[in-house]
C-alpha cells in the first residue's frame, strides 16, 4: 500500500500512524487501529451494529483463505466512492475507529458476566 496515499486519504485521522500488519499495514488513530490495508486494498474495522452500513454501500468483508479454511476478519473494504475522496474516506475511518473503541467495551462485559457468574453466591 503507498502510505502516502493512505497518509494524504486519512489526514483528518488524528495522530494517525501507519504501521505493518497482517502481512499488510494497520491505520491507528491515537494508537488505535481503524483500517488495514492489504491485497491492495483498504479495509475499515466493523461490528455487527456497523455491518449493515458497509452492506448497503456495496462494500464486501476481508475474507482469504487460510491452511484449511476460509477466514473472515471484522474489516469491511472501503466502499469504492470514499477511496478518491478523503471527506468520503474520513466518515468510514471515524467509523471504523468507533467500533474499534466499543470493541473492549464489549469483551470488558463478557468478562464480568462469566467472572460473576462463576462465583457462588
Amino acid at each position: 500500500m503507498d502510505h502516502e496515499h493512505l497518509r494524504d486519504l486519512f489526514a483528518g485521522m488524528p495522530r494517525l500512524s501507519i504501521r505493518r500488519l497482517f502481512g499488510g499495514v494497520g491505520l491507528y488513530s491515537d494508537g488505535v487501529v481503524f483500517a488495514l490495508g492489504a491485497f491492495d486494498e483498504i479495509w475499515i474495522k466493523a461490528d455487527a451494529e456497523s455491518q449493515p452500513l458497509f452492506e448497503q454501500a456495496g462494500s464486501r468483508p476481508f475474507r482469504y483463505r487460510g491452511k484449511n479454511r476460509e477466514v473472515q476478519l471484522p474489516y469491511w473494504s472501503l466502499p469504492d466512492r470514499a477511496l478518491d475522496d478523503p471527506d468520503e474516506a474520513l466518515k468510514w475511518a471515524r467509523l471504523g475507529l468507533t467500533v474499534s473503541l466499543r470493541a473492549p467495551k464489549q469483551a470488558s462485559k463478557a468478562k464480568r458476566s462469566r467472572k460473576s457468574a462463576s462465583q457462588p453466591l
